[in-house]
């Protein structure tokens, strides 16, 4: 049996492995497939993926919709849902930026340690590894990020935290190390209405350029609950919302963790 996903897709991203739990399989393991065949370059084949691996939570709000284009840019999906032809653009708000550039090298940290491990014995080591680390970590430059890295190996190997690693848990994988941060959800970390209602700005200015032949064109913005940059746990000013002017037909804010998707237009 083909699996879902391969196991290069399955090193490269983390959230391959938490989607891989609760996904629509049938059409996800098909949409996969057909971008696989595709004539697109590796590194596009792999945007696709993930980006439609976003929109699993949307396709529980929209089980008709069938993707129809995969490979297309703007907008980035088009399907077909009651006879219509719907374009779909996706787009991911960023609730935290100056976490983004901090997640973006601890995901790098992450990959080399996970090869270390994996090239030592993959056997032993398989599992997900949450980190929380001290305050005082810093990877400004190299040599500081290979120490971490460094650490990160240690702590796994050893079972037990060392160096910037405070404290870590395992959870079970079958086939792969994967290393991630503990992250601890805070009561009041709000995501501000006004980065939605600009992301939607951005957008109506992109909408002349979009495919025409599409019967209506959607907009879906998501939070991807599996990255630290864009977590949140509730919209603040969130009637600011309805307010919104746009030429998309329909716009929809989604995370993809429990699936809540907003109406905004």
């Amino acid at each position: 049996m083909k699996k879902t996903f391969s196991d290069e897709d399955l090193i490269k991203n983390l959230s391959l492995y938490y989607m891989n739990r609760h996904l629509k399989k049938k059409p996800m393991e098909k949409y996969h497939r057909k971008i696989d065949e595709s004539l697109l370059h590796d590194r596009e084949k792999y945007r696709k993926k993930s980006e439609i691996l976003l929109l699993n939570s949307f396709m529980h709000h929209f089980p008709d919709v069938k993707f129809e284009d995969l490979t297309c840019e703007s907008p980035d999906f088009i399907a077909k849902l009651n006879d219509k032809k719907i374009g779909i653009e996706l787009t991911e708000v960023i609730n935290h930026l100056e976490m983004k550039k901090v997640e973006s090298t601890l995901n790098k940290m992450f990959r080399q340690a996970e090869i270390l491990l994996e090239q030592e014995d993959t056997a032993k080591y398989r599992g997900v590894y949450f980190l929380e680390f001290h305050p005082y970590i810093k990877f400004d430059n190299i040599e500081e990020q290979e120490e971490n890295i460094i650490s990160i190996y240690k702590s796994i190997k050893k079972n037990k935290a060392v160096g910037c690693v405070k404290g870590m848990r395992k959870s079970f994988h079958r086939r792969n190390v994967f290393i991630t941060h503990e992250y601890s959800m805070n009561l009041f970390d709000e995501l501000c209405s006004e980065k939605i209602l600009e992301l939607i700005d951005k957008k109506n200015e992109k909408f002349p350029y979009y495919d025409t032949s599409v019967d209506e064109c959607w907009l879906v913005i998501v939070s991807d609950m599996n990255s630290i940059a864009s977590r949140y746990t509730f919209i603040q000013d969130k009637e600011h919302l309805q307010e919104v002017k746009s030429p998309f037909h329909k716009i929809f804010h989604l995370e993809n963790l429990c699936g809540n998707i907003t109406s905004i237009k």
